[in-house]
């Protein structure tokens, strides 16, 4: 990338910009095919880069709170080697990426995982469900995860049983993850991600966590070094179940020193703590509703945040972009542009940057600036390739060969390789393709 003013140039160019990137495909309820090209293989393990101190803090309220604010009152985690099994409709995707989990599960976070065909006594049951069932039972979950046995029609029979409580637990024993699989790949895997790793450790989603898949922004789709490191925490022999926030405190230092030197060398960035008007703004901008007063609470939040100047400042930006895509383009982009500079300050958000800087190709390639497209692209590619993210990965990969194309440089290949990944993010061809019409409509191009 040309730097501040490239991006500087470009916010006064686009002032104008009518047209706006468009936004991913909604999944459909059918069954999806394994997609049969793109795959990635071993996962590039990027380790914290905060303070041991801090992440300290973050472990404590991880694992003793859970996202609606309850305190959780006693540390729980299996005492017991855990074993998984799957049952529910099956699914070809779910097993490849379980098993792509699970190793990684005993490799980075040090844990005693097993396969078992009997759901009767597994510690961990995966059920697989169709997108309809799952729409119509718990409408406001993609997936979602109990501390106890329990099928998916047991579940509907007694949607609201007392046993579903955390926080009745003083160690858990059993958990139940329920997963669609009538969806893409991409979908699959993130579940599994989010609600194992929930089901074995932390509880809590944190805004304030940029390296983290705990944290409702949704924008770090696998499990990362510090989850990993989280997760070896949560299973240190120093600890068991039944402890208070204060034993697991006093321990805490020792532990994480142990398990991760280098951040003893690091300093303590002492992040503020998340205010209750910024909470209930970004909250609200991310629900459903009235598109201006969403827009209206995003603007709030993007305020409220700014003296922070870490990834809940730059996702409320980014919040704030994504509500004024249609209304206000000019606002748009510098609010995307802003998230953008936050999130590159910093190490653990670089898949951040890469979601605003797609937004900020889009808008490039729709005013023809081709060589801001190709820098932008160049940059975010292998980041989104890192992190996983193959929706990501695609409408960059779209968006460059858009702009190639559109220069009179075509990459077929590309733009193969892109709608390959298209089909693993969204489930079909036909929805990949959808995608790449979308994104090429915006440099005037009709693809290939």
């Amino acid at each position: 990338m040309r730097g501040a003013a490239v991006l500087l140039m470009l916010a006064g160019l686009l002032a104008g910009c009518a047209a706006p990137p468009p936004a991913p495909p909604v999944a459909v309820a059918t069954q999806m095919p394994l997609p049969r090209v793109m795959s990635f293989g071993t996962t590039e393990l990027q380790p914290p880069t905060r303070s041991n101190a801090e992440m300290a803090r973050d472990f404590l309220d991880l694992s003793f709170q859970l996202e609606s604010g309850q305190a959780l009152p006693v540390f729980t985690r299996f005492e017991e080697p855990i074993t998984i099994a799957v049952t529910g409709l099956p699914s070809a995707a779910l097993e490849k990426e379980l098993r792509r989990l699970t190793k990684r599960l005993e490799s980075e976070a040090g844990l005693d995982v097993r396969r078992t065909a009997d759901p009767a006594t597994a510690t961990v049951t995966i059920e697989g469900v169709s997108t309809r069932d799952m729409q119509r039972s718990v409408p406001a979950a993609a997936c979602f995860v109990l501390p106890t046995r329990i099928t998916w029609d047991e579940f509907r029979r007694a949607p609201r049983s007392p046993d579903y409580s955390w926080t009745r637990l003083t160690r858990r024993s059993a958990v139940s993850a329920f997963v669609p699989v009538d969806t893409s790949q991409q979908e699959i895997r993130d579940c599994l991600h989010e609600e194992i790793a929930q089901g074995l450790g932390p509880l809590n989603d944190l805004y304030r966590l940029g390296d983290s898949v705990f944290n409702d922004d949704n924008l770090n789709p696998v499990l990362t070094g510090f989850d990993m490191l989280m997760l070896r925490a949560t299973y240190s022999p120093m600890l068991r179940s039944g402890m208070s926030r204060e034993e697991v405190a006093a321990k805490l230092p020792a532990i994480l020193d142990t398990l991760n030197p280098r951040g003893r060398r690091i300093a303590d960035r002492g992040t503020p703590p998340s205010s209750a008007e910024w909470k209930a703004d970004i909250s609200r901008a991310l629900s459903p509703g009235s598109t201006s007063a969403r827009r209206a609470a995003a603007g709030r939040a993007a305020s409220e945040s700014a003296p922070w100047g870490d990834v809940r400042s730059g996702f409320s930006l980014f919040t704030l972009g994504r509500m004024s895509i249609t209304s206000d383009p000019e606002t748009a982009l510098n609010a995307f542009l802003a998230a953008q500079r936050i999130f590159e300050s910093r190490p653990e958000t670089k898949i951040h940057a890469a979601h605003a800087g797609f937004q900020i190709a889009a808008f490039a390639l729709n005013s023809g600036q081709f060589d801001i497209v190709l820098d932008l692209t160049e940059s975010y590619i292998p980041v989104a390739r890192r992190h996983e993210d193959a929706a990501l990965l695609s409408d960059l990969e779209l968006a460059r060969a858009a702009a190639l194309a559109a220069a009179g440089r075509p990459q077929p290949d590309l733009r193969r390789e892109a709608l390959a990944w298209g089909v693993y993010a969204y489930g079909t061809a036909e929805r990949a393709a959808a995608r790449a019409r979308e994104i090429e409509t915006l440099a005037g191009g009709e693809g290939a």
